[in-house]
């Protein structure tokens, strides 16, 4: 860790609690992404209800001095410990404190604040994430890779520790909102709705022409340029199932996915008397963020309000899982044991000639990795063809172990080679994306 020696917020009470007036402290991870800025969106135009504790971000550190200062958090913390002299020096002057490190990171996540907004990218947000959780707090959670790649060792955490997890990717926010007053018992299924992104309606043909840039258009989101690409692909959605098995509780046959393309249902629940609720909202972030924050209040968001006369129609079909080959992939890895290891391949190189069809498609293995009691757990991992490139084989990293502790960081993420041969040539990729 590299701070200017990071002191305890002490006008903040130990426990956590909001302010003296019943403003609510509130700590942003991943301020400078998508989420990040939508949630600070939400929080500013709502003095009155919330007061930023801490901004996090992972190298941008011009960008995140500018929001620290804009919402006047009273910490901010890049993960990049070079840039630590550059936010130092943009913070000069404002009272805010400067921080840079892994080990910054988790202690402003673990700050007394009512509610951890968890938005980091990849990853790299488990560890402050399970700092958060750690606390017996609210965690407002958006980072997919809590749950996708350590649900169960997560999901056990929130529970020792009493935290408060609310979901804040849309359709889990849906779903959430939709079993808030029913009995386990009841439900029968979920439905998660995917847009179909921009080849929702492509041939297989076509997708071999498909460039990248048309793949970061999507039709209805705006969205960091991973979950596009991974949206694309509906990659994204198979994320989600694995992140729903592990909040909801239910068995993998319970879950479903549909197509609908106006992305103004963003889940449905069916129950056992016949009876289905479903979510409909505007596809704007800020509400599912604002949820995340009040709950179980409502508060005002500037989000376009729905007009069922205006839309007309609404339209759902079944995915097709052909063409979008991810979604029966991550299926697997959720019957198997509801863990995955997955690294996308790169999207910021879009000068390349590889189609995107190859860019996207992914394989499969089966990892046996050693749990605590040294006996194997089996995680599937998906591999996506463009992570190593000039070889006929590809790698996939960073697969979890199931059976260690919480408590221990390094042992518990077991870095796991798995070598699958993809029968083709690849031409170099460029670095992946930095997540913000």
């Amino acid at each position: 860790m590299v701070s200017g020696q990071m002191r305890p917020a002490t006008d903040a009470p130990a426990d956590g609690a909001g302010t003296a007036g019943g403003v609510k402290l509130v700590t942003v991870l991943g301020a400078t992404g998508s989420v990040g800025q939508s949630t600070l969106d939400v929080i500013g135009r709502n003095p009155h209800l919330f007061q930023v504790e801490a901004v996090t971000a992972n190298s941008n550190a011009k960008a995140l001095a500018q929001m620290a200062v804009r919402c006047k958090a009273r910490l901010a913390v890049l993960a990049d410990e070079t840039r630590y002299g550059e936010l130092r020096e943009c913070l000069s002057g404002s009272g805010i404190e400067a921080a840079a490190g892994a080990g910054a990171l988790a202690e402003a996540a673990a700050r007394p604040a009512d509610c951890v907004l968890a938005a980091i990218s990849g990853a790299a947000g488990l560890m402050p994430t399970l700092a958060a959780v750690s606390q017996g707090r609210r965690v407002a959670l958006a980072n997919k890779e809590c749950l996708v790649s350590a649900g169960r060792i997560f999901m056990e955490a929130v529970r020792k520790a009493g935290a408060e997890l609310v979901p804040v990717d849309s359709e889990h926010s849906a779903v959430f909102q939709l079993l808030a007053s029913a009995e386990p018992e009841a439900i029968e299924r979920i439905v998660l709705t995917a847009s179909g992104g921009p080849f929702r309606t492509w041939s297989l043909d076509r997708l071999e022409r498909a460039t990248p840039e048309q793949a970061l258009k999507h039709p209805n989101w705006s969205m960091g340029r991973k979950i596009t690409i991974d949206s694309a692909t509906l990659m994204n959605k198979g994320l989600e199932l694995i992140e729903a098995y592990h909040l909801f509780s239910v068995a993998p046959a319970q879950l479903e996915v549909v197509v609908h393309p106006q992305s103004i249902v963003h889940a449905l629940v069916g129950f056992r008397d016949g009876s289905m609720l479903a979510q409909l909202a505007d596809p704007d972030m800020r509400t599912p963020v604002a949820l995340g924050l009040s709950w179980p209040a409502r508060i005002d968001t500037p989000t376009r309000r729905i007009d069922l006369v205006e839309l007309g129609t609404l339209s759902f079909e079944r995915p097709d899982e052909t063409r979008f080959r991810a979604l029966g992939l991550a299926r697997g890895a959720m019957e198997t044991g509801g863990m995955a290891a997955y690294r996308p391949a790169s999207f910021t190189n879009t000068g390349t000639s590889t189609p995107f069809s190859s860019r996207t498609a992914t394989r499969s293995a089966l990892v046996r990795t050693p749990g605590g009691s040294g006996t194997p757990n089996v995680t599937r991992v998906l591999v996506p063809t463009a992570v190593v490139w000039g070889a006929r084989r590809t790698v996939a990293v960073a697969a979890c172990a199931e059976g260690a502790s919480p408590a221990t960081a390094s042992p518990r993420m077991s870095r796991v080679i798995v070598w699958c041969d993809m029968g083709e040539r690849l031409p170099r990729s460029a670095p992946e994306e930095e997540p913000p």
